[in-house]
Parts: structure tokens; C-alpha cells; sequence
């Protein structure tokens, strides 16, 4: 075995001082990618999401910053911001269905349910497909009515951005689909590397044919880019599955997948708007020019946020999986590792990238370094959600859904109050004020929430996981 060639070298070169340190540390790395346990895997899946969130902040930090050197702070603040309004109503169009069938996947696998598998597969696709299509016709008709009370630029971007829904609802349900099989690189590659890629591609082609250096054209690539995405990750994912080789006919429990995806929806939909709420807001009260500097600064500290997103991407179905077995000790253990692994690395890579920042930052352009400010008020918010793991993912497999929602919108509205409030007094720094205000209230209300109903305490600086407190 490599590894053990690799700690046998360990041992012989190395000061018996440094040795003692490094060889377990080493030992340890070589058990998590060569066991089969659970947990092990479950580790595995995290460093993949995590490596494929790494090179996905690469390719997304050079294509933002292109896109701001092409266009200017004013353009680019103005796809920036019709942008994250598409991923918000996208991901909301999945009405819960994208997080709810990692549950449903090992609850019918275990059950033996195949039938039942293949056509909660369908409808999880039609539901959103058909919900994001209804969203953007929507939309047409409140352009239509209300079009000229709306400003010129704003128009064209937004024509485009709703004929981009309905892709991003389906993309993120066949990243559900894949995560509940384990399968990591098939869920997260095609949203995190491919379609930033083509976007960088289509802007280059637009570029050689001398389109205009503006946010309709930056729309157009991420038009073009999200559709050859997802259509081609659900011709994959269709391939892979059709392997599973289930000849039973499809049958459907809509009724019992709606009445716990709409709690999720509501949980998943509350959370994303907490994430991007910032960027829609300073949209709202402040030119584009400003908004291009705040998502410039927010785009550069999220690499501390992939950390969160990739434990998170693997432990949800290894959750599920526990919970399915009904092993308390082993979930309370597992919740307690997935927090360690949340924000040791989410403090390292944000200090790094804090060091970096005012560089970074000007790579934009010359006016974005007044942005740095606030990626270190930003960071603080990040590091407060990090020290309590992905909490939410572990109450919803639970089925503590419901108490998400509250968590949620007591979140929701007291960040609605602080934007209201810091924006207009104190522009873009109140608005990262009040965004990591927001995540302090979220992770202070979910660190109590798990611990009064599963008997679990997750934090990054407890010893050990507090269980048997009478979880129910």
C-alpha cells in the first residue's frame, strides 16, 4: 500500500519530535481514503466536493473578475445582480424536492422500493421543471404590466434571466439525484465547473464577434452555458441510472414526497434567500456601481463558504443513512466530526484569504479594493455558521423540518429589519453588517434547536458530542 510506504519513510527521516506529530496525522489521511467504513467514505465525499469547490472558486474569482474588467462596475453590478436573482428563483422553483430526495432515496432503497425510486425520480424533475416555467411566465406578464416603472437597463438582462429558470431548477435537482447515490463529482461538476467554463466560452465568442461589453450579453452566455449544462448532466445522470436496472413500473406517493418537501421548501427557500438577500437588497436601494463592488467582495471571502457547502454535500446522505438505522451514538458522533470538519478549514482558507484580500480585490479594478472592509464583517458571519457544521442538513434527515422553518424565519426577519435598517444609514458596510448579523442569529438559533430536540450539541470547540440527553 502507498500509505504505508509513505509512514515507514515517515519514521526513518523524520526528528523523533516532528515524527510523532506528522506519522498519525499521515496514517489518519491514508485510513480515510483507503477504508470502507461509512465515515470514511463519508470523509472521502467531503474532500472530493471540497476539491471540486476549490477549482470551481478558481474558475468562478477569473470569470468574475474578466467579466468585471470587461464590462465595468456598472454592467457587471447589473448581471451580478439579475444573476443571483436567477439562482435564487430557480432553486425556490424545486419547492423542496432537490434537498428531500436524499431522504426518500434511502428510505425507499432500504424498503426495498424500486418502483417507487423511478418515479419519485420523474416527478421531482417535473415538479421543478414545471413550477420554474410557471415562475418565468410570471414574469413575462409582470413585465409586461409594469415595464415602464422598471428601469430601461434592467429589462432586456431580466427577459433573458426567465428563460434561464427552468434550467437552473432542473440542474439542482439532478445534483439531488446524484448526492443521494454518493455519486459527488456527477452532482457538483456540471453547476460549479462546467457551466462557469462555457459562460467564460460564450463571453469569449461574443468578445471575438465584437457583441457589446454589457450585462444582455453576459445574460446571453449564461443563457446559453446553463442550458448545455443541465442538458447534458440529465443525459448523464439518466446513463448512470438507467445501470441501476429497474424494470418496475413507476409509482408515485406525490401527496407524501409534497407533504414533506413544501417544510423543506420553505427551510432551503428562507436559507438561500439569506445568502443572496444581500446582493438583491444593496440592488434595490443602491446603484449598480455599488452593487458590483459588494458582490466582487462576497465573491472573493465565499471560497471560506465552500468548506460549509462541501461537509455539507456529504453528510446529508450519510445523515440519513444513520438516521435510517436508527443509531443515535453514531449520528451524534458523525454530527460532531462534520462540524470539525466545517470550521477548522473555513478559519485557515478565510485568514488567507483576508491576507490576500486588497490584491484580490484590485484584480477587478481599481475601485473594488473598497470592498475589503467588507469581506472581513463578511467573514465574521461565515466563521459564526461555520462553527456549528451543516446543523440544518442534520434537523431536516432528522425530520425536524418544520422547527427549520421557524429558525428560518425568525433569521429572515430580523435580517429584513437590518438591511432596512444599516443599508440606508450606512450603505454597503451596513449591508454586511447586517448580512453576518443575520448568520450569527442563524447559527445561535440552530446550535439550540439540535440540542433541544436531538440531545446533540454541535460546536467547533466541544470535546466531545453531548448525546443521550433525551433526544426524541
Amino acid at each position: 500500500m502507498p500509505f504505508i510506504a509513505v509512514i515507514e519513510t515517515a519514521e526513518k527521516l523524520l526528528p523523533p519530535g516532528l515524527r510523532a506529530r506528522i506519522v498519525p496525522l499521515i496514517a489518519k489521511i491514508g485510513t480515510a481514503l483507503t477504508d470502507n467504513s461509512e465515515t470514511a467514505k463519508a470523509q472521502r465525499q467531503a474532500l472530493t466536493a471540497f476539491a471540486i469547490r476549490i477549482a470551481s472558486a478558481a474558475i468562478a474569482f477569473l470569470s468574475q473578475i474578466a467579466l468585471a474588467r470587461l464590462m465595468g462596475e456598472f454592467e457587471y453590478g447589473l448581471y451580478a445582480f439579475v444573476w443571483v436573482i436567477v439562482i435564487l428563483t430557480g432553486n425556490l422553483s424545486c419547492l423542496g424536492f432537490h434537498t428531500s430526495i436524499i431522504r426518500f432515496y434511502h428510505q425507499h432503497l432500504a424498503s426495498g422500493e424500486t418502483a417507487i425510486l423511478r418515479g419519485l425520480n420523474v416527478a421531482s424533475c417535473l415538479v421543478a421543471f414545471l413550477t420554474a416555467t410557471l415562475v418565468g411566465t410570471l414574469g413575462f406578464a409582470f413585465l409586461a404590466v409594469f415595464g415602464n416603472d422598471i428601469a430601461s437597463y434592467y429589462l432586456v438582462p431580466i427577459g433573458i434571466a426567465l428563460f434561464i429558470i427552468p434550467m437552473i431548477a432542473l440542474g439542482d435537482i439532478l445534483d439531488g439525484m446524484a448526492r443521494a447515490r454518493g455519486w459527488t463529482v456527477s452532482a457538483l461538476a456540471p453547476t460549479f465547473i462546467l457551466r462557469p467554463i462555457l459562460i467564460l466560452v460564450f463571453m469569449a465568442t461574443a468578445e471575438f464577434i465584437d457583441a457589446p461589453h454589457d450585462a444582455t450579453t453576459a445574460m446571453g452566455a449564461a443563457l446559453a452555458a446553463t442550458y448545455v449544462t443541465t442538458l447534458a448532466h440529465l443525459v448523464q445522470l439518466a446513463a448512470l441510472i438507467r445501470k441501476e436496472k429497474s424494470e418496475a413500473p413507476r409509482q408515485y406517493q406525490l401527496g407524501t414526497w409534497m407533504r414533506y418537501s413544501l417544510p423543506l421548501f420553505l427551510v432551503d427557500g428562507i436559507s438561500f434567500l439569506l445568502t443572496n438577500a444581500d446582493v438583491v437588497v444593496v440592488g434595490l436601494y443602491l446603484p449598480p456601481d455599488q452593487v458590483g463592488i459588494y458582490f466582487a467582495a462576497a465573491k472573493t471571502i465565499v471560497l471560506v463558504q465552500f468548506v460549509y457547502f462541501s461537509v455539507k454535500a456529504a453528510a446529508a446522505p450519510r445523515f440519513s443513512a444513520i438516521i435510517a438505522a436508527a443509531d443515535h451514538d453514531a449520528l451524534a458522533d458523525f454530527a460532531a466530526r462534520s462540524t470539525r470538519w466545517t470550521f477548522w478549514p473555513s478559519l485557515i482558507i478565510g485568514l488567507c484569504a483576508l491576507a490576500a484580500g486588497e490584491m484580490l480585490l484590485s484584480l477587478f479594478g481599481p475601485n473594488f479594493t473598497d470592498g475589503y472592509g467588507l469581506m472581513a464583517i463578511l467573514f465574521a458571519g461565515i466563521l459564526a455558521k461555520a462553527s456549528i457544521g451543516p446543523a440544518e442538513v442534520l434537523l431536516t434527515m432528522a425530520g425536524h423540518q418544520k422547527l427549520c422553518v421557524g429558525v428560518y424565519a425568525a433569521t429572515l426577519i430580523a435580517a429584513v429589519i437590518l438591511y432596512s435598517v444599516m443599508i440606508p444609514l450606512f450603505g454597503l458596510t451596513g449591508a454586511a453588517v447586517a448580512a453576518a448579523t443575520a448568520i450569527m442569529i442563524e447559527s445561535l438559533l440552530l446550535h439550540l434547536t439540535v440540542r433541544r430536540t436531538l440531545g446533540i450539541t454541535l460546536f467547533a470547540f466541544a470535546r466531545r458530542p453531548l448525546a443521550g440527553l433525551g433526544a426524541n
